[in-house]
């Protein structure tokens, strides 16, 4: 008779996924960052829960495109605490920062990388995990980019300034 109603084999299913949570614990709250430009992200962006300032205006714009509430409000933070003051969503026309979601195809998000590159604006790729297509291509940018790039398994920031190259993932 199974107490839970689930057998040991289900019950013992998610301990496959402790390998990833493990990498990913020394970078819980900053620790483990060492660059002080990304400690400053982290903690005043993605650990934060409501908006820095009365900027909406990216927010907005991803919320009607259907991105969920925390990562409007962790992008429109990003926006602020970086000053970047132009924003395009699935659109690579030179601007600060580029968001490109779900409605990009995974065939473009090169081109992406490429006018941000030469924008030197930051690009977002959300949900670089959605399909092994999507995330092959994330894969490359990452591999191939000079800058510093940020993967937070929500979406994945590739920066074009003047930071060396690292790879954190969150």
């Amino acid at each position: 008779m199974k107490r839970s109603g689930r057998t040991l084999k289900q019950r013992l299913y998610g301990l496959k996924h402790i390998g990833g949570y493990l990498k990913r614990a020394r970078y819980f709250r900053g620790h483990g960052v060492h660059s002080p430009y990304i400690y400053n992200i982290v903690r005043q962006v993605f650990m934060r829960r409501t908006p820095i300032d009365d900027r909406h205006d990216i927010y907005d714009a991803l919320i009607e495109r259907g991105i969920a509430r925390r990562r409007a409000i962790e992008l429109q933070n990003l926006a602020t605490h970086c000053s970047y003051p132009t924003f395009a969503i699935d659109n690579n026309e030179p601007m600060a920062m580029i968001v490109a979601t779900l409605a990009t195809p995974a065939e473009e998000l090169a081109h992406y990388a490429e006018r941000a590159r030469e924008a030197g604006a930051t690009l977002v790729i959300m949900h670089p995990y959605h399909t092994a297509e999507r995330w092959g291509v994330c894969r490359k940018l990452i591999e191939s980019h000079p800058s510093t790039t940020v993967d937070n398994r929500a979406y994945l920031l590739i920066f074009n300034n003047h930071l060396p190259k690292q790879r954190f993932t969150l």
